[in-house]
């Protein structure tokens, strides 16, 4: 299991369009993944999971990953969220 937590700073947090990329980017991984807000947890790879967080500019996330490719999926997803989705 690797976990590492990263702070949401888009404009939009982490909805609508930002959101999609986040799964998508999710999707290419193997390792069963979590994004966890405030003791909740959700499924990265759900669409639905992700919105329900409400996850707003200046949000702190944890990132959990579990399987055979668990750092690189989550080192992948703190990167995105980093680069502010390239926005």
């Amino acid at each position: 299991m690797y976990i590492k937590e990263a702070v949401v700073n888009n404009q939009v947090g982490l909805h609508a369009r930002p959101a999609t990329f986040f799964i998508q980017k999710a999707n290419e991984y193997k390792s069963s993944i979590w994004i966890e807000k405030e003791e909740r947890r959700v499924n990265a790879k759900s669409l639905l999971g992700v919105l329900s967080l409400g996850i707003v500019k200046g949000t702190t996330i944890t990132l959990i990953a579990d399987g055979t490719d668990e750092e690189t999926a989550v080192n992948a997803l703190v990167d995105l969220i980093s680069s502010n989705f390239s926005e």
